[in-house]
């Protein structure tokens, strides 16, 4: 009998062994694939980590997140450092959870609650209401030394002071100039138009005057009868809008305006920076045509210029996108991103534009600054590696260029420096790797792992992503390219082709990131029986100047040539059918999708052009100007690349697809595209989606990938 349920047990065992090895992975929906993306298939994070002001004391929330737990670096104990109930206690709340922080000292933090801001002694615990932001207001910036708070309405500046007084700082009745809001569309860094001085003594703000520039009409169809939703927009060659930048006194309620425009108007402001005595205003002015930098210095109380530091110049363009960063405890000396020497490095200068030393120097990219150590020596920056495809902690000597890696893992890392230069929470993914949560020393040293996460996917039917190198059409450049196979791939059967690409400045699709940047719904085309292939063409970022400037007055030039090479690549591949490739990209990858299907006709059957940009005299003019000039300077290169001369050379299927109010690339691009399509006797596919800008986002965003896919899928599936 013993031996009878033994072998029973045994079977059993066998049985059941053999049903988990077996066992089937779960179907990757559409719907899961994008809705699930940062949800279910988010790789495990700690809520909260941060160091808790700039000690070497480390902070997150508890898993209920009702507690904030805090620990030294190198030891594994966590200690409550304060209840989600103390807090509601001391200050008369009735919080669920603990809120986001932000540290004032060691032992202050803030936080929102709602329209309102606190802050709370954690040692004392003592706070109180800082401010609250007004219910009416835009574009907000609260000034965290005063707790006023800057604000706008419509096309005007408001100050709302932290004892409830609310004062109108601009009041223009002419709706042309605006005031607050951030300018030159975007571009140049710019995010916001408000900035206080360190002190919060005053307030500069962008301002703009657009009388000249022309508007451009969107219909809001979510009306009784639609109505009409005029924006300005200036495009190539066309009026640009005027900018200038004011300085409001708190005290006295004076506004003055920086005398900038010498003589012209037409020009750009950007970076705006306020030296640390609150005495002057540090600009990064840059001509019309996008070639000529000047760094001015601004007295703060006249608004005259001081002196102009120093001057960049490049025969294609200059791009400043940062502003000064003063190094701490300085008042004279401060940092320089600049892209001179071919990669964006860090140059030290003094107040007086005297050059003092080149402070990063490599083959690779300077992406943001950490701080300052505690010896005031050293520097620890944040930069890709000479790949591009990988993303490192930089220590670098502050008077000379001495720089060295310190990141000893491959991978995309995100740092956050504490005890002045001693730690850095360092989370970082690779390939193959969801998340790595760690504290390292400034050797590069692991002192303590947190947390790796397992795969969320594990239980996923998902394919395999590789990276490639292939060469560009120059024959000498490396272009680092992604692969992604199905889940059952058999390298004995012939694939489907799908191409995603966005090909244009200040993108990367592929880093050594976890995944490789590849968004889910790649993996559910892919089961679906195709290889699903990206590359990077020259043009794209983190590069260097020489790898993206290579498009000036030419763009889809030489992106179409280095995707051609792409097309090359896969055609060598024994699984591929490149009878059967299909092609995908939004906004500049929309322009790509509809250059590869009408200036290489027949090499793609199936496109789909989101947010097509079509002819670049209908972009807009800062960054349009940056990369092709004027249309009068540059009559070849907008006629070259001019998609609406090709309209006839139309092979296959296309689809352009659209938001009906998009700001950005207007609905003109792809109207006028349709109309030559129409005259060209060429049978396209048109969709848009009511009443979304450039992007589709939300719930709305998966009937927009059903739509993409399912169109590549029929038409591809009826040939032969």
């Amino acid at each position: 009998m013993k031996r009878i349920l033994l072998m029973l047990f045994a079977a059993f065992f066998a049985a059941n062994m053999s049903y988990a090895q077996d066992k089937i992975k779960a179907k990757l929906t559409l719907e899961d694939a994008i809705l699930k993306r940062f949800a279910d298939f988010y790789p495990d994070y700690i809520s909260g980590l941060q160091w808790k002001g700039d000690s070497k004391t480390i902070v997150k929330k508890s898993d209920d997140l009702k507690h904030l737990l805090m620990s030294d670096v190198e030891s594994e104990k966590w200690d409550t450092l304060l209840k989600v109930s103390k807090l509601n206690e001391n200050l008369d709340l009735e919080l669920k959870t603990l809120p986001g922080f932000s540290w004032k000292d060691n032992n202050t933090v803030r936080f929102k609650n709602g329209n309102d801001y606190y802050e709370y002694n954690i040692s004392d615990g003592k706070g109180a209401k800082l401010t609250r932001m007004p219910l009416e207001g835009q574009n907000t910036d609260l000034c965290k030394k005063t707790g006023n708070i800057a604000f706008t309405r419509d096309n005007n500046l408001y100050l709302k002071k932290n004892n409830g007084d609310c004062i109108s700082v601009t009041d223009f009745k002419d709706e042309n100039i605006v005031a607050g809001q951030s300018i030159a569309r975007n571009e140049f860094g710019i995010v916001k138009g408000t900035f206080w001085s360190p002190k919060g003594k005053y307030l500069a703000f962008y301002q703009k005057d657009e009388s000249d520039v022309t508007e451009y009409p969107l219909v809001d169809i979510t009306t009784r009868v639609a109505t009409l939703k005029s924006i300005k927009y200036p495009m190539a060659g066309m009026k640009s809008e005027y900018p200038s930048v004011g300085v409001y006194d708190v005290e006295t309620g004076k506004t003055i305006y920086l005398n900038t425009s010498e003589g012209e108007k037409d020009h750009y402001l950007t970076n705006l920076a306020w030296g640390p005595n609150e005495k002057y205003i540090y600009l990064a002015e840059l001509n019309r045509e996008q070639n000529h930098m000047r760094l001015n210095k601004y007295d703060v109380e006249t608004g005259e210029k001081v002196k102009t530091l120093f001057e960049e110049q490049h025969p294609k363009y200059v791009e400043p996108e940062h502003p000064v960063w003063f190094i701490p405890g300085s008042d004279d000396e401060f940092l320089w991103y600049s892209r001179r020497d071919g990669f964006n490095h860090l140059y030290r200068y003094n107040t007086d534009g005297k050059l003092l030393n080149q402070v990063t120097k490599g083959d690779f990219p300077v992406h943001s600054i950490l701080g300052i150590d505690k010896s005031a020596k050293y520097l620890y920056v944040v930069g890709a590696d000479e790949t591009g495809l990988n993303e490192y902690l930089y220590k670098t000597k502050i008077n000379n260029s001495s720089t060295k890696r310190i990141t000893k893992q491959e991978g995309v890392h995100r740092y956050r420096m504490g005890d002045k230069g001693g730690y850095f929470i360092d989370i970082y993914s690779d390939l193959h790797t969801p998340r790595v949560t760690q504290i390292i020393n400034n050797k590069g040293e692991v002192v303590r792992k947190m947390l790796v996460s397992e795969d969320p996917l594990v239980d996923v039917a998902i394919g395999t992503t590789e990276l490639v190198d292939i060469k560009a059409a120059d024959d000498k450049t490396t272009l680092h390219a992604r692969v992604i196979k199905p889940y059952d791939f058999d390298a004995s059967k012939k694939y489907k082709v799908f191409v995603y690409l966005y090909g244009g400045p200040h993108a990367q699709m592929i880093r050594n990131a976890w995944m490789a940047y590849a968004p889910l719904w790649m993996h559910y085309m892919a089961n679906k029986g195709y290889i699903i292939f990206t590359v990077d063409n020259r043009g794209s970022a983190n590069r260097g100047f020489e790898f993206e400037n290579v498009i000036h007055r030419n763009l889809g030039l030489n992106e179409m040539a280095d995707q051609m090479k792409g097309v090359e690549y896969l055609a060598s591949l024994p699984y591929v059918d490149t009878s059967k490739m299909a092609i995908h990209g939004w906004s500049f990858g929309g322009f790509m999708t509809t250059t590869m299907m009408l200036r290489q006709p027949g090499v793609f059957k199936v496109g789909v052009a989101g947010g097509p940009v079509i002819n670049w005299k209908y972009y807009e003019v800062m960054y349009g100007e940056r990369y092709m000039d004027m249309p009068k300077e540059n009559p070849e290169g907008y006629k070259l690349n001019n998609l609406l001369n090709y309209a006839d050379k139309l092979q296959g299927d296309l689809m352009l697809v659209i938001g009906s109010v998009d700001p950005t690339v207007v609905p003109q691009h792809s109207m006028t595209m349709l109309r030559k399509f129409v005259e060209a006797g060429k049978q396209v596919d048109y969709f848009t989606y009511p009443m979304h800008p450039h992007n589709v986002r939300g719930r709305d965003r998966v009937h927009l990938m059903r739509k993409v896919l399912d169109y590549i899928d029929e038409k591809l599936s009826l040939l032969k």
